[in-house]
């Protein structure tokens, strides 16, 4: 476990540039550096020539890129739910939590594509965490019981989330020919060897949607229907 660094070492300094050096402007900038050219751009040295300082001062703020990689994280959690405050109705408040752990990937697909597997230990994961469960423990479920309903309700949208940013971190041409697959392949397969396929055929180009909404509608009603309380009890 990464121990932070000591805040007399993380006060702002500035750059060969004038600018204030910051862990805020560090994650900024490595996050659009993993945007315009993938999680290989994580590295000191083209951290320190974007940021136009001594690549050495990077460790005033992070031990190393994997302590950097958790604050990304950490920020994109951040981003994602910023502004949210829980309603009354617990389900309604968690599929809100979902969508927005969503939105926050997509608008980071490289980034989330290698940091959405990682517990980040910082105060954004806590306290999405710490929401999560409070709905959980609002709906009734006792304290060990809310706490492993939780898991399954994030790791089940973290997965679909990671796997729709990794998607859209493909490039344009390789994203059209896996969603064209459902159209032009699927339709011509042989109706002797695969008599299911054949069956929902007329459905099948359907498969090339995002199912994210779906699955965690499906969870969010398994969960409601095992909650003690009354859906939308309050807390």
């Amino acid at each position: 476990m990464a121990t932070r660094i000591p805040q007399e070492r993380r006060r702002r300094r500035p750059t060969r540039s004038g600018v204030l050096l910051s862990e805020d402007l560090i994650v900024e900038t490595a996050l659009r550096l993993i945007g315009e050219h993938g999680p290989e751009a994580l590295s000191v040295r083209r951290l320190g020539a974007a940021l136009g300082c001594d690549p050495t001062a990077l460790y005033r703020y992070f031990h190393d890129t994997d302590d950097m990689v958790l604050a990304i994280a950490d920020r994109i959690i951040g981003d994602a739910m910023a502004g949210f405050v829980p309603g009354d109705d617990w389900v309604a408040s968690l599929r809100e939590m979902a969508l927005r752990v969503r939105a926050g990937y997509l608008a980071h697909p490289r980034a989330a594509a290698m940091a959405a597997h990682r517990v980040t230990r910082r105060k954004n994961e806590i306290q999405a965490v710490e929401t999560g469960i409070g709905l959980l423990l609002s709906a009734g479920f006792e304290p060990a019981r809310a706490a492993r309903l939780y898991l399954a309700f994030i790791d089940t949208v973290l997965s679909h989330a990671a796997a729709d940013a990794a998607f859209q971190a493909l490039p344009r041409q390789q994203r059209e020919a896996d969603q064209g697959a459902w159209r032009d392949v699927y339709q011509g397969l042989d109706p002797v060897a695969y008599p299911a396929l054949t069956a929902a055929r007329r459905e099948l180009p359907g498969m090339a949607d995002n199912s994210f909404e779906e699955a965690v509608d499906l969870l969010l009603e398994a969960l409601a229907a095992r909650a003690p309380a009354r859906r939308g009890s309050g807390r």
